[in-house]
């Protein structure tokens, strides 16, 4: 900060002299060539060559020793005043409803009578007499009414601000939106200091102030921490970030940008009857993340349960944290896609030619090669009244919807029936993070027998012998080649509840796979496990590779029943608890907690982007009772109960990222050099990561 203090007295003098020529009521008449003298930090202000004063001025032949205390104070007494222009980037949308058209017409009319965009910079410097921040008048900006009708993406308005000389370096601009709608201001640029520009990203909505009455802060793009904070902007980061937490009471409205606390009470709805009713997740009985509190009143039947709003209004997530237009597009494309590929077993139901059940795998392939094969020859009529995008409808003389054939499919149309695809999947496809290392043999549940029953797995050695290539199982787990997919204690707990529901049947399973000579896994075992009924019942059961045709299909059964265990723990414990509940938390209290010029937020900030958005959206259609997730996974109307006891018993901050869920994985016994091996890679990845983000993370 010194070193910064001296480079901008020192440009505030050379930028002075060259008006101060001129002024002959400054300094009673004292004139400083820009070219006869340079400030020292130690030796003030010294003459290149020598200087003398004649009748109030310097001349040559007398050497001048000017403290640069002297200078600012002289600086300070008579500033000068020159003038800066702002650059202001405003994006536009792309799509504009009938509302949102009218206002901005009647905002371009207003600009007429004063109802304009005010802009007043802050200097990161406080004024000693009034010990507050140093700020310009506010001004407007001019141009905004003549570039009313500009149609491109982006538009740069201009306004001009007076500075005094001493004015310091700007830290903070302040913006007041006098219109009545919204806009998204992108940057401001501060042009015309002696040090250079000045930049300010905002990338915010500005809300009008007949919503938010308070003016917009934005800090320039100068990092700092909170014992670096100059003293001008102090106060403004106190109060960015209090209007950030707001006080916890009252319905949040869409414009708001709050960041708050609350428990998952949204996902049921009692008013409708007991069966929608869902228990509350977060507290002291189920734990779990907290989410982004949205204030709306509880529902009529239920005073600790939130009511619920139901798509197509949307819910609330601080304005900020809304999807920019060209994501929503992208984003409400897929849905739309999956949606209308989950609508067609439903309208295979209603409208199809044929049988609404599959009779062979030839079936299945119709979905890719035809799509849905219509009654009535209606389709080419269906195809002109729904406006659905071509990327969806492939049209063909027979099909309205196809679904994308899979890559492994277009090579091996039964790949998925081979055991080396099916292992190959477990640490290549969608669900990576749970297979392990098998530490002991046979494998011990860690749920209370009390209530489970014993903790002891039917697998036994005669199980692995045959499928280990001469090896015993004690060898094979000290050569780690042995390894396990274990979802037992995740699923038993709710087995009873989950095959009580109609069309429901799941295991808890254990897989066990070997690492062959080759280097690929191959599965040599399956436990399907259910709750005990007593002391002598057969609650598991252990399924090896077939030998014969009829133990084929009871292999495959037991695989088909591994899969459905592995989509739901993928879904609900891997995806959305670990990647986007556990998350929210530490969004919100970065938002709450660090300053948009602390250097972490800066560095989190593209990490965290759009997350509250898409929870919001999951507690609407996926999470919720009814929704995609129970409608379609095995666990049905238990699946965030699920959730929350993986969270309670399994979830630990400090085993979330790498290396350290690998070791917990894996337990391999690393040396040094694999230590350092890793750490490389895992700082190579993330780099990868900060660099697609558009962040120079190790500069730091």
């Amino acid at each position: 900060m010194a070193l910064a203090e001296r480079v901008v007295c020192g440009s505030l003098v050379r930028k002075s002299c060259v008006n101060l020529s001129s002024r002959s009521d400054f300094g009673n008449g004292l004139n400083l060539g820009c070219d006869q003298f340079l400030v020292n930090s130690t030796r003030g202000v010294r003459r290149r060559g020598g200087c003398s004063r004649r009748n109030g001025r310097l001349s040559a032949g007398v050497v001048a020793a000017i403290s640069e205390d002297l200078v600012r104070a002289v600086v300070s007494e008579k500033a000068v005043t020159f003038k800066v222009r702002a650059v202001v980037t405003v994006r536009n949308k792309n799509k504009e409803d009938m509302k949102e058209t009218l206002a901005k017409h009647l905002d371009n009319f207003a600009e007429k009578f004063g109802r304009n965009v005010g802009l007043q910079l802050v200097s990161t410097e406080v004024d000693p007499k009034t010990q507050k921040a140093k700020k310009t008048k506010e001004v407007v900006i001019t141009d905004w009414f003549k570039k009313a009708n500009a149609r491109a993406e982006r538009v740069n308005y201009t306004a001009e601000f007076a500075v005094d000389s001493n004015f310091g370096v700007p830290g903070s601009i302040l913006v007041a939106n006098k219109h009545q709608k919204e806009f998204f201001l992108e940057s401001i640029t501060i042009e015309g200091f002696a040090w250079g520009p000045v930049h300010f990203p905002c990338n915010s909505w500005v809300q009008s102030q007949r919503d938010h009455p308070d003016k917009r802060i934005f800090f320039s793009n100068k990092p700092y921490l909170p014992h670096e904070t100059p003293a001008g902007l102090k106060t403004l980061r106190e109060e960015e970030l209090k209007d950030l937490r707001g006080d916890g009471t009252g319905e949040r409205k869409l414009c708001d940008r709050i960041y708050d606390y609350d428990v998952y009470n949204d996902l049921g709805n009692p008013d409708k009857g007991i069966k929608y009713a869902r228990p509350s997740l977060g507290g002291e009985n189920i734990p779990y993340p907290r989410r982004c509190r949205t204030g709306r009143p509880p529902t009529d039947t239920d005073m600790n349960a939130e009511s619920r709003v139901e798509k197509p209004l949307p819910i609330y997530v601080p304005r900020d944290e809304q999807f920019e237009e060209s994501k929503r597009e992208t984003f409400l494309f897929g849905r739309l896609k999956g949606v209308l590929h989950n609508l067609l077993p439903q309208l295979m139901a209603s409208i199809s030619t044929k049988n609404n059940d599959f009779q062979s795998f030839s079936d299945i392939d119709k979905f890719y090669k035809e799509g849905l094969i219509l009654k009535f020859k209606i389709q080419d009529e269906l195809l002109n009244k729904i406006p659905l995008p071509k990327a969806v409808v492939k049209e063909s003389s027979e099909g309205l919807l196809k679904y994308d054939l899979p890559m492994i499919l277009s090579k091996d149309k039964f790949a998925w029936l081979r055991d080396d695809e099916f292992a190959r999947q477990i640490i290549a496809g969608v669900n990576p993070v749970s297979i392990e290392r098998l530490q002991r043999f046979p494998p011990v549940s860690s749920l209370d027998p009390e209530i489970y029953g014993h903790q002891e797995s039917a697998l036994k050695e005669e199980h692995l012998l045959p499928h280990l290539h001469g090896m015993s199982v004690q060898r094979a787990l000290e050569e780690d080649r042995l390894f396990i997919v274990d979802y037992h204690d995740a699923f038993l707990p709710f087995l009873d509840r989950i095959n009580a529901q109609d069309g429901h049947k799941s295991y808890a399973t254990r897989t066990i796979f070997f690492l062959t000579n080759l280097g690929t896994l191959k599965p040599i075992a399956i436990e399907l496990s259910l709750p005990s009924t007593g002391p002598n019942s057969r609650s598991k059961r252990v399924i090896t590779p077939p030998s014969d045709a009829t133990n084929f299909w009871v292999w495959q059964l037991a695989k088909a029943h591994v899969c459905s265990n592995d989509a739901g723990a993928h879904q609900l414990l891997h995806h959305w608890l670990r990647t986007h509940a556990c998350l929210e938390p530490f969004i919100i209290a970065a938002h709450r907690q660090l300053s948009v010029m602390h250097p972490i937020y800066k560095l989190l900030d593209p990490h965290m982007r759009y997350t509250l958005e898409i929870n919001g959206l999951a507690r609407q259609i996926l999470i919720s009772n009814e929704g995609v997730i129970e409608s379609c996974f095995t666990p049905g109307r238990y699946h965030m109960e699920i959730s929350a006891a993986a969270y309670k018993n399994n979830w630990r901050f400090d085993m979330e990222g790498l290396p350290a869920d690998l070791i917990r994985r894996y337990k391999f016994y690393f040396s040094v050099k694999l230590m350092k091996l890793l750490f490389v890679l895992f700082v190579f990845f993330f780099a990868m990561i900060s660099e697609v983000c558009g962040i120079q993370c190790l500069s730091w």
